[in-house]
């Protein structure tokens, strides 16, 4: 029992270490935020995708996410919580926006 502490004390020290990386945790979250992930509306990598095709007086109609991978961070972060015509709306902590802002610019760097 006396080498309890000695066998924690690597493990608290290395407690803030993170078993994945931040550009990870974001495509995490941008997959599947709580509900609907933003791939499915934004595309694999924030190009914008297809969200549905339909008829309307004759026409053909595409309703398409926006291509998001240049929002700047502070874009993001004030859109996110707003109510949007067809996007949900998502409860996203500060850390949670940036982690996804990484990952859509990690190609970028």
């Amino acid at each position: 029992m006396k080498y309890l502490p000695i066998l924690l004390a690597p493990m608290l020290l290395l407690a803030e270490e993170s078993f994945i990386t931040v550009g990870e945790y974001g495509q995490m979250l941008y997959n599947n935020p709580r509900g609907i992930g933003c791939i499915h509306c934004h595309g694999e990598s924030g190009e914008g995708a297809l969200i549905a095709s339909y008829k309307e007086d004759g026409k053909r109609v595409e309703l398409r996410g926006p291509d998001i991978r240049k929002v700047t961070l502070k874009r993001l972060k004030a859109t996110l919580p707003k109510r949007h015509r067809v996007m949900p709306t998502y409860f996203l902590t500060d850390k949670e926006i940036r982690a996804i802002f990484h990952y859509l610019h990690q190609g970028a760097e």
